[in-house]
């Protein structure tokens, strides 16, 4: 037993040492460690299921995200349908990573803000008026429209402040597609 706590102790240090360049690539430790899931002796071993890491969670967060065009493009070309679909989206993912194990409070509070944007604006989204007015005019320009762009506009802006948190927080890059929905740099 002695002898393969000696192993993994210096696997640990070999993989402590690889990961002082986390920046560049590399995992750290503690992503390492959370992946580790039982020891084995030649008398007998034990294992564990691993917490998940929160670097990890935050990774997965913003590729979906990236992947959300109701979160960048260009406001006329949203349709209004399709865009309440992928908030819906959205907030089933945060949901599900926010109730997949535990994860920190560095992270749930900015997974669930996001979540409360979401859920904001489908309530205030009227997508029935939507669909009328744009069955009326073949555009939606009238008060619904209004709020719509309005909702949308807020969405992104609190999203975009919570990728931003994160980002930095778990030292990730932020995907191109995201960058345009990040709070702007002070001049």
């Amino acid at each position: 037993m002695r002898r393969a706590c000696g192993r993994v102790t210096g696997l640990l240090r070999q993989v402590d040492s690889a990961s002082v360049g986390a920046q560049t690539g590399r995992m750290k430790l503690s992503e390492i460690m959370s992946r580790l899931n039982g020891i084995s002796t030649p008398v007998g071993g034990v294992s564990w299921t691993p917490p998940q890491s929160d670097v990890g969670v935050a990774r997965r967060v913003l590729v979906f995200l990236e992947d959300r065009r109701v979160l960048y493009s260009p406001y006329e070309v949203e349709i209004p349908d399709h865009c309440v679909r992928s908030v819906l989206e959205i907030r089933h993912f945060l949901t599900r990573e926010l109730t997949g194990g535990s994860i920190g409070n560095d992270l749930s509070g900015p997974l669930q803000a996001m979540r409360a944007a979401c859920r904001k604006f489908l309530d205030g989204v009227d997508a029935e008026e939507l669909r009328s007015e744009r069955l009326r005019s073949r555009d939606v320009m009238g008060a619904a429209g209004w709020t719509f762009n309005q909702s949308l506009g807020e969405l992104r802006g609190v999203i975009g402040l919570h990728v931003a948190q994160i980002a930095v927080r778990y030292g990730l890059e932020v995907p191109d597609t995201l960058d345009v929905i990040l709070p702007a740099q002070d001049l």
